[in-house]
């Protein structure tokens, strides 16, 4: 009897109770497990140690100026006679670049010269009868004193003398009028002819020997004939927003990039910060920097018109907490990836300077703690699960 009772047990099985919990158990945990969300993927980078610039950038591509240029054309009109210069050519300063045909202007001061000559004779033999007359009677004076001479002979040779010597002054005025008429017209001259007015190399030339060329008109501007550029100062003129160039002050290190030259940078400083706001349509206000080059090596490398952008550092900070700028939210708060516990903590953080690149944490943060870059992310939230999709460059 009881060998068939204990069978009949065992052919049962489990309780139906255990049962039932096994089922409900294997339930929730597929609900669980096909319902809950999936860890969010989050790109991060390491808080590190570093060095943390303030800036401020130009808002549109700056240019690459030569620290001098000139362009040149006569101040009369006139056919070119001479043309000793060429595109590209290096000149120094004083160098004939144009002459304009000036025979009778070159006929006039040759003229002038000779009457400043002929000027000069007159004056030195009217200056030399006079200095005769006075001694003549300077010394009849001194006879008629001692009751020697007469009266009337040493009036007239006192009255010679004097009208002799208003000749000399005559004379020596004479002199100076024909020397101001031979800077006349020496200086006509000279405006036939155009010098360099410092050492650099000729960009461009407007005309040819034999061409005429005449004077621009009052507000109608034409080209220049001349065009002289210094090739061995440059400076970059970069346009600042209004509300980054209050900080900006003329001695201040920049950084200078150009496409010409990819990623290579370039130092200067700041050289002078305009003295008013340019408002141009459909443009945002702005401010122009002009930012000169710290190493004179680099000019050989330069070309005025290269396009160029520049980089204002305001402040600096050596060996600070820093995170990737493009970690940290608007509100001052970061996400921080624990690798651990497979998880995301919203965390608040202080920050002190910042740039496109890094932000200094002041308070935290601590080194080698991992943030994520990626905060757009859709479910990213404190708490959430998450998975390193990749490691951020």
């Amino acid at each position: 009897m009881t060998d068939r009772k204990t069978g009949g047990a065992s052919s049962r099985g489990l309780p139906k109770w255990i049962l039932l919990l096994l089922i409900v158990s294997a339930a929730v945990w597929a609900l669980w497990h096909y319902t809950r969300p999936d860890p969010v993927g989050v790109s991060v980078k390491p808080v590190t140690r570093g060095t943390v610039e303030r800036t401020v950038a130009n808002t549109r591509a700056g240019t690459v100026k030569a620290c001098r240029r000139a362009k040149l054309s006569p101040s009369i009109g006139g056919q070119i006679a001479r043309l000793p210069v060429k595109e590209g050519d290096r000149v120094k300063e004083g160098a004939l670049l144009l002459e304009l045909w000036n025979n009778d202007l070159a006929a006039q001061v040759m003229l002038a010269e000779r009457e400043v000559t002929a000027s000069r004779s007159r004056t030195l033999s009217a200056c030399s009868r006079a200095e005769v007359a006075a001694k003549n009677a300077d010394r009849l004076l001194t006879l008629l004193k001692s009751n020697v001479g007469t009266q009337e002979r040493t009036e007239n040779a006192v009255a010679e003398a004097e009208a002799l010597n208003a000749e000399c002054e005559g004379a020596r005025s004479e002199v100076q009028v024909r020397e101001a008429q031979l800077a006349v017209a020496r200086a006509n001259l000279q405006r036939t002819r155009l010098l360099a007015p410092f050492d650099g190399v000729i960009g461009e030339i407007n005309g040819e020997r034999y061409e005429y060329v005449t004077p621009s008109p009052l507000g109608v501007p034409t080209p220049p004939v001349v065009d002289i550029i210094e090739s061995g100062c440059f400076y970059v003129i970069a346009p600042i927003d209004e509300v980054d160039v209050a900080g900006i002050r003329v001695g201040m290190p920049a950084r200078i990039t150009m496409d010409a030259y990819g990623r290579r940078i370039f130092q200067g400083k700041v050289r002078r910060v305009s003295d008013y706001v340019l408002d141009l349509e459909k443009q945002a206000r702005t401010v122009d920097v002009e930012v000169s080059f710290t190493h004179p090596e680099d000019f050989s490398l330069l070309l005025a018109g290269y396009s160029a952008d520049i980089e204002v550092i305001l402040a600096v900070r050596i060996d600070v907490v820093r995170v990737p700028t493009e970690a940290v939210m608007a509100d001052q708060h970061i996400y921080v990836f624990k690798p651990a516990q497979g998880k995301i903590e919203r965390r608040r953080i202080h920050i002190g300077l910042s740039n496109w690149d890094h932000t200094e944490v002041t308070d935290g943060l601590k080194p080698d703690e991992q943030v994520v870059v990626n905060i757009d992310a859709p479910d990213l939230e404190d708490g959430a699960a998450a998975v390193q999709i990749e490691d951020a460059p």
